[in-house]
């Protein structure tokens, strides 16, 4: 995420909110500490962005998915019998 001082902010202001409103969030700092945080209005909120379940439903685990490749790793333990 970019940073720009409250001078440039305030001088290239429209630019940066085009940005902005566009996906691109941006941080005012002053004296070159972080200030506040630019987002666009519609942006999700952090405490709305959910991630867990999201590929709910679109993959499946196999049932044996614990034991797969056990013949093979107890193999490379004790040795081939």
């Amino acid at each position: 995420m970019e940073i720009f001082n409250i001078h440039d902010a305030k001088t290239h202001l429209s630019r940066l909110v085009e940005r902005a409103a566009h996906g691109e969030p941006f941080i005012i700092a002053k004296a070159g500490r972080p200030m506040v945080r630019v987002i666009a209005i519609d942006a999700p909120l952090p405490t709305e962005a959910r991630r867990i379940g999201f590929l709910a439903g679109e993959i499946r685990v196999p049932d044996d998915f614990d034991r797969m490749g056990e013949t093979e790793i107890q193999e490379q333990f004790e040795g081939r019998e």
